[in-house]
């Protein structure tokens, strides 16, 4: 098809907000899914998805509609895969800022608008769940106007639930989301936004054509370095697809034949050898943040979790993992994970679809040591933690949080983030919200402060962050004796202050 007549989008949302009913609906009004196969949450292929509503891998889908190819590339919806959502939104070249009627502009709201406005796409405003009798449409277009500065007559009013005024949104992504730019006879650049393991294809890459025509040829991967030849090209409808070749603007998969995830990462740019195409920016390495290790219940059943990881692994690249020993708990594997929810869906899967009962420590961060020889180490669990007397200052992770919440509970919500070493960085008046920004230490975050924000809230309260910087902490091991032996595996590094604290607490 001619990119004229191509149109590329993702929707962004906070969780909640209605971006999955919408994906539904629009997947059922442009005919890609016939009522019979209609299924709710249709583009979430994960059971665990399904039961914690939430998307944790994203998934494309190619809708025609009014003679024009519609690519939606769906973005996970949760912060630990923030850099799926930018990876996503660099594919595209418009997005549909969902925002509840009943809620308003939330956390992940502000964060997604920023992303999407500092990739340049178009942003098509939708004010979903209208037919709500707590529906306040007119505030909250409103808000979108004082806190985007966006146009009165962008702003569209929809119901995923019930279909209402669909038509009109797919109108608008016809009309104000612009075409792609690349053309066919230019150098081929393909971004990857996603990719996954098959058992026969091999790792199959999720793609947008941004330049060129991607045929069954020698391809490069200008992020790894890893060359091979596609063993099949094809679209998302919503299932795979083959086609002949891709033509630049269009979404679709490569199935590489590669045997490694890793060897095609998301954000890579893959061309042809030799072609003089310039690698497409915006690629990083995943970067673990949270480390935690997983041991077996049973000592047997070691050699069944390196084999369970080994095939999670497969599919998830931001997935690192080496081996480790408790003299209490016997082997084990030190696993570094995207965030706190990204590790709970990996125990969770290894315990419900391997079927292995595990030990889990409990989750760190990674440190940077500066030691007194002037040598700087990074430690990920407490059992590297060094000599305290060669110990010159330990530097820890610290995030920006932003928190949206109502007036009445800005007290409570801010004497939580006190208690839990935050700094607070801003403070901005909206309407019957407030939003707070603090530079909140990541090791407060990990543990319960998510759960604590929403207690304090009555759930009101809604949360976002990102990675800011290090700053210097005065930490410390502290160890666990069973029987007097030190218990490698339920060491902490802890803030001294609340060293005394914490150790009473788990006596």
């Amino acid at each position: 098809m001619h990119s004229q007549d191509i149109r590329n989008f993702s929707i962004i949302a906070h969780i909640d907000h209605g971006k999955t009913t919408l994906t539904d609906q629009l997947l059922r009004k442009t005919n890609t899914i016939t009522e019979r196969n209609m299924t709710e949450r249709v583009m979430d292929s994960n059971p665990i998805e399904k039961e914690r509503g939430i998307t944790i891998k994203l998934a494309p889908v190619r809708m025609l509609y009014q003679d024009h190819e519609l690519n939606l590339i769906d973005t996970p919806g949760h912060v630990d895969f923030g850099y799926e959502v930018s990876r996503s939104l660099a594919a595209c070249e418009g997005a549909l800022l969902v925002v509840d009627a009943t809620q308003g502009i939330q956390a992940q709201t502000l964060s997604n608008y920023e992303k999407a406005r500092a990739l340049g796409l178009k942003i098509l405003p939708v004010i979903n769940k209208i037919d709500l009798p707590a529906a306040d449409p007119d505030q909250v277009g409103l808000d979108l106007i004082e806190e985007f500065g966006i146009d009165e007559g962008d702003i569209i009013r929809v119901s995923a639930k019930t279909g209402i005024n669909i038509e009109g949104l797919l109108q608008a992504i016809i009309e104000k989301i612009p075409t792609p730019v690349g053309k066919d006879t230019d150098p081929l650049q393909v971004l990857v936004f996603t990719s996954l393991y098959h058992q026969h294809k091999g790792v199959i890459a999720y793609v947008r054509v941004v330049s060129g025509t991607l045929r069954k040829e020698k391809l490069h991967s200008m992020g790894t370095g890893s060359e091979f030849v596609p063993i099949e090209l094809g679209t998302f409808a919503p299932e795979m697809t083959p086609v002949g070749e891709l033509h630049a603007g269009e979404v679709g998969y490569i199935a590489s034949g590669l045997k490694d995830v890793r060897l095609l990462r998301v954000g890579d740019t893959v061309t042809t050898p030799n072609s003089g195409a310039v690698q497409l920016p915006g690629y990083k390495e995943p970067q673990p943040m949270v480390y935690m290790e997983f041991y077996p219940i049973d000592g047997d059943d070691f050699s069944l979790l390196v084999d369970a990881m080994g095939k999670l692994a497969l599919h998830d690249a931001a997935l690192q993992y080496q081996s480790t020993h408790s003299h209490a708990l016997g082997n084990g594997l030190r696993v570094g994970f995207l965030g706190i929810l990204h590790a709970a869906i990996v125990q969770e899967r290894l315990e419900r679809e391997f079927d292995i009962s595990l030990i889990a420590t409990s989750p760190s961060v990674l440190y940077k040591i500066s030691l007194i020889t002037g040598k700087e180490i990074e430690i990920h669990t407490p059992t590297e933690y060094p000599d305290p007397a060669q110990i010159k200052e330990i530097r820890e992770p610290v995030v920006l949080a932003t928190i949206f919440t109502p007036k009445d509970y800005l007290g409570a919500v801010m004497r939580l983030c006190e208690a839990h070493r935050a700094t607070l960085d801003g403070m901005n008046d909206h309407g019957k919200r407030v939003k707070v920004s603090y530079l909140l230490p990541l090791s407060e975050l990990i543990v319960n402060f998510h759960d604590e924000l929403k207690s304090v809230s009555s759930g009101f309260a809604s949360l976002e962050y990102e990675v800011f910087d290090y700053q210097p902490v005065d930490a410390v091991k502290l160890d666990v004796l069973v029987h007097f032996e030190k218990v490698e595996a339920l060491s902490q590094i802890v803030v001294r202050e609340a060293a005394e604290g914490i150790g009473r607490r788990l006596v």
